[in-house]
């Protein structure tokens, strides 16, 4: 393929020393001089390992060239990535004048082209940034329509410095946002050689993803650096527990618990973060991020409530009332806690739990129960279709396999507040609210 990259800084210049060694045909695109001629003289214009050879051996091989002019690189090309810099403003928020300057090169080129040219940005932007920033510039310097006259789309690096061209080469995942289907075959055409999962899905979420990895390994370096700070006020090696702690990819490194959701409960987590917590207070620790925990846990039940409310006092039924499915332990239960402040409020609720019964109950689970509503007996009721019958509003409160498909068995007029995600919400549309989705 024919291919110009916009931005010959670190993710420009790999970008385009990788996709020349497939044999790709690759323009560089940059304002500043410097780097324009480090690049056609066969050198790298960042340090990278291996970066350089790569660059040396497509400029030696005709496969790549660069260039100040925009026009010249576009009219050039099929395809171009955007790889310009996103820093941050004092406040916090992404500078996209880089990208409006570039958009804008891009669509006054696109003027004088008459055959269809696709733009995919690489730069990592917030979610919409393409949507409500990169189209309009596009449409208005070139006066033409995205999606009919030129394609876009997102394309998200996960390139790491050091590692880069490892990581170019067999990344963990290759991502495409994408809405009309000649643009994702430029896309899965131009990253052919590469052996790695190959993901299409919207804009949005392709500029999301970005965020959603780098975040999380944020938190994963704070969470392991608190750790140490506990650990190492009591004089316990740090490294050796996180040794262990990494050996389990059945719960700690996997994807368990990364599906977004309602609150935890039970007998085990709560307790525990508030232990460690209180422990590093008694000890003169500052761990804000395991401090904030389960404040952000308890925010999370108040969502939940929150959506109910915001639906008037209506009827409601409770489909599931233990902190998850398969279990009677009501311990911490945040749906328990919802059902209090329901009541509390005046509302009229109905529970359905099958693996709930009061004469089964006994020790702190029970004590627990009728602490919290000491009235409980009058509220449960003893099938699927009791509940169903009884609110207005239904409420999904645990993931039980008996919940997961009520979306033909409920009412036009009822209301789903889903804490779990069932299976079948799509048919429910209007009357229907996930609390993260």
């Amino acid at each position: 393929m024919r291919v110009s990259v916009f931005g010959l800084g670190y993710v420009g210049a790999v970008t385009s020393g990788c996709f020349s060694s497939f044999g790709h045909s690759v323009v560089g695109v940059d304002p500043a001089e410097a780097k324009v001629a480090l690049i056609n003289q066969g050198k790298a214009p960042v340090i990278e390992k291996g970066l350089g050879e790569t660059i040396s051996d497509a400029v030696a091989k005709g496969r790549l060239r660069a260039t100040r002019d925009a026009r010249d690189a576009v009219l050039a090309t099929d395809l171009s990535l955007i790889c310009v810099g996103t820093p941050s403003k004092r406040n916090g928020d992404l500078d996209t004048s880089a990208l409006k300057l570039v958009c804008a090169e891009i669509g006054s080129a696109l003027v004088d082209k008459q055959s269809r040219h696709s733009v995919i940005v690489r730069s990592t932007v917030l979610p919409g940034t393409i949507r409500n920033v990169i189209i309009p510039e596009l449409e208005k310097a070139s006066g033409k329509k995205a999606g009919v006259d030129f394609g876009v789309g997102s394309n998200p690096e996960f390139l790491r410095e050091g590692t880069a061209l490892e990581d170019f080469f067999a990344p963990p995942k290759t991502v495409i946002g994408v809405e009309d289907d000649r643009t994702a075959s430029e896309l899965e055409a131009l990253y052919g050689a590469i052996k790695a999962p190959l993901i299409r899905t919207s804009i949005e979420v392709a500029e999301m993803i970005k965020y959603s990895d780098n975040v999380w390994h944020a938190v994963k370096v704070a969470f392991a650096n608190e750790i140490g700070v506990f650990c190492k006020s009591l004089s316990i090696d740090s490294h050796e527990v996180m040794d262990v702690f990494c050996k389990d990819t059945k719960l700690n490194l996997s994807s368990y618990y990364l599906k977004p959701g309602f609150s935890f409960g039970g007998s085990c987590l709560p307790k525990d973060v508030r232990a460690l917590v209180h422990k590093a207070r008694s000890l003169d620790l500052d761990l804000p991020l395991l401090g904030s925990v389960l404040p952000s846990n308890e925010r999370q039940t108040s969502r939940g409530f929150e959506m109910i409310a915001q639906l008037g006092k209506r009827p409601v039924s409770i489909l599931g009332m233990s902190f998850k499915a398969g279990t009677d332990d009501l311990r911490e239960s945040p749906v328990l806690e919802i059902v209090e402040r329901l009541i509390g409020k005046g509302y009229d609720v109905r529970i359905f739990d099958r693996n709930i019964s009061l004469s089964k109950l006994v020790g702190a689970n029970k004590d627990f129960l009728l602490r919290m509503i000491p009235h409980v007996s009058s509220l449960l009721v003893e099938s699927l279709d009791d509940a169903l019958s009884h609110g207005e509003i239904i409420v999904v409160g645990n993931g039980d396999a008996e919940f997961r498909t009520i979306g033909d068995r409920v009412r036009p007029d009822q209301f789903v507040v889903d804490l779990v995600r069932i299976k079948d919400h799509s048919r429910l549309k209007g009357n229907y609210n996930g609390i993260s989705w």
